[in-house]
């Protein structure tokens, strides 16, 4: 492995990078044609705060690293744009800062296209053209502006691993990866990963130091142009998913109980979701055994393009209305089916949010919030309750009857709240006998004319009980002593996005 800082001057940087590398003199001419659209990215974030979803939140600074691509715009991670105030764009030959905003962004697989209104900021900068997948142990070029200077680097390393694995900015999802021993820190993400001169992945994540030296990762092409052509229509759709729950078919009772031949090829159907792609089209017990023509080993894994890779592989590069085919081995009989493709909304709420405000409601100083992964790492509850129903609120199908999970999470201290303390981080079930389901359920309750409201909480043997016109004198108060100018942000319930 070998790092180059270089200067700003792009004549400079070519021949610093001539002398030192030990690459072909082509290669070297063409990674030097390519780090003039290279450009750093300066973001001005506004954080949100889960604990006091009302305030603005805290502002934050950071660096990361983009690239030109056609239609003079900018290709960069999600991670580095995400809830971002303002962009600076800094070319690698000019010390100026130009304006830049997000056109499109795409958190599920950590991609963001930036725009500019200055269009001579694009002036003798050529857009970088993508190249394949690149082969293992193949030689590859990491491009960007980690912390720690002003100037670009480039490091070189080595092609080691491909195949699927979690993306960290949304935690939720996981895509197509490729791991390569090019240093990848702060501030390179989004910069491009060039091979023969083109982009074979743009850098974004490493793993831990007390987990592997020298592991970073990059986004394969595959993922990139199925990016670039989801945004084509003006609009990001998201991945579809096929909501299913599979099991590997490698031990020899498991498919004696199914009646399989002992071969390596088929995968268990162990689940279906509900309101899931697959609902209604695969069953419990189905044996997967080909995905649009493809063998589906009993690892789960299919050979596609010359590379083994896990069978939602397929899936992956497919869009939100497309259909895939399966070869489905159901009681003695094989059968075809055809599964038309649609997103899973009831799995977002086990993935991080951004470039939204946080939801929240505020009645007689008790906060109201909708159980998910941010609230897990804003609060990190310790009762079993909440830990159970953030565990299986998709498992045992609950999300059915409550697309979200309302949670009274804090209080405000008040003399109309007092006492009730120990009704904090409980789970709202019933206000005044109305189911609460999500946290326009719970707003739509409290609009009801009532003498007083009565709260059933899971788990607690007693109500919590409000009596209306004691917090109708209270809203105000309560609202000036702790700054809150909006009571509510009911926002969007995650079965109506």
């Amino acid at each position: 492995m070998c790092t180059h800082l270089l200067p700003r001057c792009a004549v400079t940087a070519l021949a610093a990078l001539l002398l030192a590398s030990p690459l072909r003199a082509a290669d070297s001419k063409a990674l030097g044609h390519a780090l003039r659209s290279v450009v750093r990215i300066q973001a001005t974030t506004m954080e949100p705060d889960l604990r006091a979803p009302w305030n603005v939140g805290r502002v934050a600074r950071g660096t990361g690293s983009g690239f030109v691509i056609d239609g003079n715009r900018i290709m960069t991670n999600a991670h580095v744009v995400s809830n971002a105030r303002f962009l600076g764009l800094q070319r690698p030959d000019s010390p100026r800062i130009t304006p830049a905003t997000v056109k499109y962004i795409a958190h599920d697989c950590d991609l963001a296209v930036l725009q500019v209104e200055d269009k001579d900021f694009f002036k003798g900068l050529e857009p970088l053209v993508f190249g394949t997948v690149p082969q293992l142990h193949s030689t590859v070029a990491t491009v960007g502006f980690p912390v720690g200077g002003q100037r670009m680097s480039v490091t070189r390393g080595v092609v080691s691993r491909i195949e699927f694995r979690p993306y960290t900015h949304s935690v939720l999802d996981a895509h197509l990866t490729i791991q390569t021993d090019a240093a990848i820190n702060p501030g390179n993400s989004g910069g491009p990963v060039i091979q023969n001169g083109k982009v074979v992945g743009v850098a974004f994540q490493t793993l831990r130091a007390s987990t592997a030296q020298n592991a970073a990762y990059m986004i394969p092409t595959p993922v990139i142009q199925r990016f670039l052509a989801d945004i084509k229509d003006g609009s990001y759709d998201g991945y579809p998913e096929l909501a299913i729950g599979t099991f590997r078919l490698t031990n020899k009772p498991a498919r004696e109980r199914l009646g399989l031949p002992m071969d390596n090829y088929g995968m268990l159907v162990t689940d279906v979701f509900p309101q899931g792609s697959s609902d209604g089209l695969l069953k419990r017990d189905d044996v997967l055994l080909k995905i649009d023509g493809h063998a589906i080993l009993s690892d789960g894994q299919i050979k596609l393009e010359g590379e083994m890779v896990q069978m939602v592989e397929v899936v992956e590069r497919k869009f939100v209305g497309d259909t895939v085919t399966f070869s489905v081995r159901r009681g003695d009989k094989e059968v075809e089916v055809k599964v038309p493709l649609k997103g899973a909304w009831f799995y977002r709420s086990r993935a991080r949010q951004y470039d939204t405000l946080p939801r929240y409601l505020v009645y007689a100083g008790l906060v109201f919030q909708p159980l998910t992964l941010d609230f897990m790492r804003a609060y990190h509850p310790k009762q079993p309750p909440i830990l159970d129903a953030y565990e299986f609120h998709t498992n045992e199908r609950s999300y059915l009857e409550r697309p979200e999970i309302v949670v009274l999470s804090n209080r405000l201290a008040d003399p109309v709240n007092t006492h009730m303390d120990r009704f904090k981080m409980t789970i709202v079930e019933q206000v005044n006998g109305r189911k609460v389901g999500s946290l326009r359920e719970l707003d739509d309750a409290l609009s009801q004319p009532a003498e007083r409201y009565v709260f059933t909480l899971k788990g607690e043997g007693v109500p919590l009980v409000l009596e209306a016109d004691k917090v109708a004198a209270a809203q105000a108060r309560i609202a000036k002593q702790y700054g809150i100018e909006k009571d509510k942000n009911i926002g969007t319930v995650p079965n109506e996005e």
